[in-house]
């Protein structure tokens, strides 16, 4: 047998090492600066079906695939994260002596442990300390090292600290499988990978603390969350505080209260918001929007009820995959009769294509409705508009024939990349999202169907020119799905527009259309919401400009100030006049002094205000002010109009 193994690397070329080489062996015969930001790397030997992300000093033993992974690449930082989440259980257990530890994995940004510190807590106070200690740990440039270990040793390890939650992780693992890391003085049960070393990691900043329920299970004791996130540069994390800084400015929740456009009650209910009427201004024009587009895709717009009958969603499949957490059943006088609050459009659209026998020259039939729709969300996962129990879809499903899915599916592409386009969402990646191959179970429909419905996104998608990434179980239950990943103006990641190919609806519910051939046959649904949720929209556009809205979806576009209430006759004339041109607005006649109007008008980011007073009217002008700009000077309404124009005139072509 060869002592040497084959590496290939991502550009193709391969080299030879001698066998139980690292991945950092590799590194550094490329070079010793890729070495030095080398964080872990993902490994494919010959003997996997799928590449690992391992330890970059863990040997390697047969043939294999390398990625070396830094901090540009996000298995990387999830790496460096999770090393840094042991980091600040090693500063957390030299300040409090006797804590246990639960679990720390990385997230999205950063990462959290979860901890219990017996009759100690911890507060925004200690942060500075934790971190502190942990810098003071990270100079140390400890090793993380891994080791494997019998089940019996680390269960005897964690009785000896006393860690119940640790002894309740070993119960779930088999022997052989567990092991042990260890840096400097602290020593955790982890899977890996890590680091190098903790001297990489060179700021650090604790975020925040919550409770959590161990496990998640809400009979279990409630430990301490703590939330941190860490840089390989001080400069990145000052760069990540003044973003963390801007998206407070541009909160929803805080530009919804300011511009007035919802509310919510506790009288209503939690995740229920109340839009009020600049909202429902704002809503009514993206609504506007999105049926002029349709019209012209050849949509036919339908109405369905808030609620239906259980066996509706009995016969979908939704209320055996969902109905543990949706609203409970609605229980009528007659003898098991159950309605549920809509979780789905979809069901409903069914049964109109159901309504009549179709032909396949009838298709594609294309449904569409502002459905709204109902989901219980625990409470502690509702957030403003992103996350809400009652919202409503942009929902539309076309019944398609086999031959003609690819074709839909591209016009649809198209459609959501104008919606995108118009509202100036320009970074974005589609995201093919899979069945999970592993759990199976999960889904409805045949490998086959599956595996159809797969390909026909991929080859779509890859017409159209996409940038896809591929994500295996985020698919729907019934079939895959394109998921736009939309980049805000922060460079935050949101799910907007989704389109599904489904199967298995079509052959729940019996759906049929006779063909050319006067035979039966079933069709295809294709599922889409270019904007997703309106709500979930919304409150994702007015982070993403700032509450500066287009100027054709501002719900006020203009506000007539007048200096005082002896111009309140010429504002008065001024608003009449440039409501009979299209122009949405309001006069300020409060008894308040211009300047105070002006503020005011600024903080409702409202785009022009208009400025009346004596000389204005007696030059039967305006003094104008663009939001954001200042003065821009005065001029006749006719002017003004040709100004308002113009800029309106950048969105018309697309809106």
């Amino acid at each position: 047998m060869s002592d040497q193994i084959k590496i290939t690397l991502p550009d193709g070329s391969v080299r030879e090492f001698p066998k139980g080489s690292s991945s950092m062996d590799v590194a550094l015969s490329i070079s010793e600066g890729l070495a030095r930001n080398v964080l872990s790397a993902k490994v494919k030997t010959t003997s996997m079906t799928e590449g690992q992300v391992w330890d970059a000093s863990r040997p390697i033993d047969e043939d294999a695939e390398v990625k070396l992974l830094t901090w540009n690449d996000e298995e990387g930082k999830a790496t460096f994260w999770h090393s840094s989440a042991h980091l600040m259980a090693e500063a957390i257990e030299a300040l409090y002596p006797g804590t246990k530890f639960g679990i720390g994995p990385a997230i999205e940004k950063g990462f959290y442990y979860d901890i219990d510190l017996g009759d100690k807590s911890l507060t925004q106070e200690d942060f500075k300390r934790i971190e502190d200690k942990m810098l003071e740990l990270a100079r140390q440039k400890e090793e993380f090292k891994r080791e494997s270990i019998s089940k019996a040793d680390a269960i005897a390890y964690f009785k000896q600290k006393g860690d119940e939650y640790k002894l309740e992780l070993l119960d779930r693992l088999e022997d052989g499988s567990i092991t042990f890391y260890t840096q400097g003085n602290f020593t955790d049960l982890c899977r890996g990978p890590h680091i190098p070393n903790t001297g990489v990691i060179k700021a650090a900043k604790l975020m925040n603390v919550a409770g959590a329920y161990w496990l998640g299970q809400t009979d279990r004791k409630q430990l301490t969350r703590v939330y941190a996130v860490t840089f390989p540069k001080q400069k990145e994390l000052d760069e990540y505080v003044h973003l963390l800084e801007e998206a407070k400015k541009r909160d929803h929740r805080k530009l919804g209260k300011e511009l007035e456009l919802f509310t919510f009650s506790e009288k209503v209910g939690a995740g229920l918001p109340l839009w009020l009427p600049k909202g429902a201004l704002l809503r009514e024009r993206l609504e506007n929007f999105m049926r002029r587009a349709q019209v012209k895709a050849g949509y036919s717009p339908v109405v369905t009820p808030h609620i239906g009958s259980k066996k509706l969603y009995v016969t979908s499949g939704h209320w055996d995959k969902y109905g543990k957490d949706s609203f409970q059943p609605i229980h009528t006088p007659e003898e098991d009769e159950e309605f549920l609050l809509k979780p789905m459009n979809c069901p409903h659209h069914c049964e109109i294509y159901k309504s009549k026998p179709r032909s396949y020259k009838e298709l594609p039939l294309r449904l569409a409705e502002f459905g709204t729709v109902y989901r219980y969300e625990q409470s502690g996962e509702l957030h403003g508009l992103t996350r809400v129990r009652g919202f409503t879809q942009d929902d539309a499903h076309i019944f398609c024939r086999p031959d003609q899915v690819e074709d839909e599916f591209k016009k649809v592409i198209d459609l959501v990349q104008h919606t995108f386009k118009s509202l100036g969402f320009e970074d974005y990646t589609a995201q093919v999202s899979l069945r999970d191959p592993e759990n199976k179970q999960k889904y409805i429909g045949t490998d086959e169907q599956w595996e159809k419905a797969e390909n026909s996104i991929r080859r779509a998608a890859a017409e159209k020119g996409l940038t896809t990434v591929e994500e295996l179980g985020e698919a729907a239950f019934y079939g895959p799905k394109l998921d736009f990943m939309v980049k805000d103006a922060l460079g935050r990641k949101w799910q907007l527009g989704t389109i599904q190919v489904d199967y298995n609806l079509p052959e729940r519910f019996e759906l049929e259309y006779i063909g050319a051939d006067s035979q039966k046959h079933r069709p295809v649904m294709i599922h889409r919401a270019p904007f997703g949720s309106l709500e979930r929209f919304i409150a994702v556009l007015t982070e993403h400009c700032a509450g500066n809205f287009p100027l054709w979806l501002a719900p006020d576009q203009i506000a007539v100030l007048p200096i005082s209430e002896k111009y309140t006759e010429y504002a008065q004339d001024v608003f009449t006049a440039l409501q009979q041109a299209d122009i949405r607005g309001f006069i300020d006649n409060r008894d308040e002094k211009i300047g105070k109007k002006i503020r005011d008008a600024e903080v409702q980011k409202v785009p022009f205000m208009l400025i009346v007073g004596e000389k204005e009217q007696a030059d039967l002008k305006v003094s104008v002010r663009r939001h954001g700009h200042g003065d821009l000077g005065s001029f006749t309404l006719h002017e003004f109009v040709e100004i308002f124009r113009q800029e309106a005139e950048k969105h018309l072509q697309t809106v």
